[in-house]
Formats: C-alpha cells, structure tokens, sequence
C-alpha cells in the first residue's frame, strides 16, 4: 500500500490539473501560430508561470485500491497484483485465468 501523503499529493496534482486545463491550452496555441521567436518567448513565460505541478506530465496512474504506481491496467485501474487476485476469485466478468 502507497504512503497516504504520496496518494493524497496526487490527488491534489489532478485537481491542479483540471483547474489549471484550459489555462495551460490556449498559451500552447499561441506557441504553435506564432512567427517570431521573441512572441514564443513571451508566451512559453505565461506557461512558466503556472504552478509545475498542473502540468498533465506530472500526474501518475496509480492501482485504485492499493495506490501502486507500476504495472496498472487502464481498461481495469487495478494493479497487475490485485487484478490477478480479482480474475481468480472471478470478480472480473469475461476475464479468465491463464494456463499453459
């Protein structure tokens, strides 16, 4: 299990990250349509400006029961642990156990 201060500084990442969205879109626009370099500059400054830690980069996929950042599954949000544990108790309709 993820330290709980780790789980709730994410959590605090994605809210920065919804809140700061279309503020951060429409400077990256501008970069794109403008001709000068001094213009993209100025701009690519406005985008400095933001806190780091709105920038979608920063977020982390993480296990939505156990807070593990590696080996997670986007279709399932799990961890490949707990999603191993899940298709051998049969929580998982359509999923089944592999043998060779």
């Amino acid at each position: 299990m993820a330290k709980k201060s780790v789980i709730e500084r994410e959590k605090k990442r994605q809210k920065l990250e919804q809140k700061y969205h279309l503020i951060r879109r429409s400077p990256k626009n501008e970069i794109r349509k403008a001709q000068s370099l001094s213009e993209k500059w100025e701009i690519q400054a406005k985008l400095e400006a933001l806190p780091r830690n709105s920038a979608p980069t920063r977020l982390r996929r993480r296990c939505f029961s156990t807070g593990r950042p590696r080996a997670n599954y986007r279709d399932f949000g799990f961890s490949r642990h707990i999603l191993r544990e899940m298709v051998h108790e049969g929580l998982l309709p359509g999923a089944t156990r592999s043998s060779w």
